[in-house]
């Protein structure tokens, strides 16, 4: 993966009615820009880039969710970027299969928002950031399986957002997501 398509990919993503999704685009792209190992997860400062996936359910009604172990919180399923992975959506599709065994359509992942945040120290790792690109994935089946990573995988409803404490950016970009075909 080289990083002059990810930017690319990056500066095209905008959104004037999310101004936290607009400062993680500078982030992002000034992390790019100016580190020598933006996919590495050994990179701390200024941290690293990371993909997760926002799966809509078949019938298109309820988003994926896993309760991460390590944070012991509600979050959609995403990572570290893979030498494997030819794409950030690549690396985003291979997390959520990964975490949650769910099935995917061959749709094309969409950039659907961006994210930089902080990640607590653990595991011999300082505190860093994670610069998130966020993608759009249909799922095409309701199986799921519970990673070693996870303590539970759901489909949540929108109206369930509050009761799994879905953070303001991942509602925004609910609101974004595409109906596939």
């Amino acid at each position: 993966m080289q990083w002059e398509e990810v930017a690319a990919q990056v500066r095209a993503f905008v959104t004037p009615d999310d101004g936290a999704a607009m400062k993680s685009r500078e982030l992002i792209l000034g992390m790019l820009e100016h580190t020598l190992k933006p996919f590495e997860r050994g990179q701390f400062a200024p941290g690293h880039l990371t993909a997760t996936a926002m799966v809509r359910s078949a019938e298109g009604a309820r988003v994926l969710l896993v309760h991460h172990r390590r944070l012991n919180r509600w979050l959609l399923p995403g990572g570290h970027v893979e030498q494997q992975d030819s794409t950030a959506g690549a690396s985003a599709r291979r997390e959520a299969i990964e975490e949650t065994g769910v099935a995917l359509s061959e749709d094309a992942p969409v950039l659907i928002g961006m994210d930089v945040h902080g990640i607590p120290p653990g595991k011999g790792e300082p505190f860093h950031l994670h610069h998130d690109l966020l993608f759009a994935f249909r799922a095409t089946g309701e199986e799921l399986v519970v990673s070693e990573e996870s303590r539970a995988v759901l489909w949540a409803w929108p109206e369930e957002f509050d009761k799994y404490e879905i953070p303001a950016n991942v509602r925004l970009a609910w609101s974004r997501l595409p109906w596939f075909g």
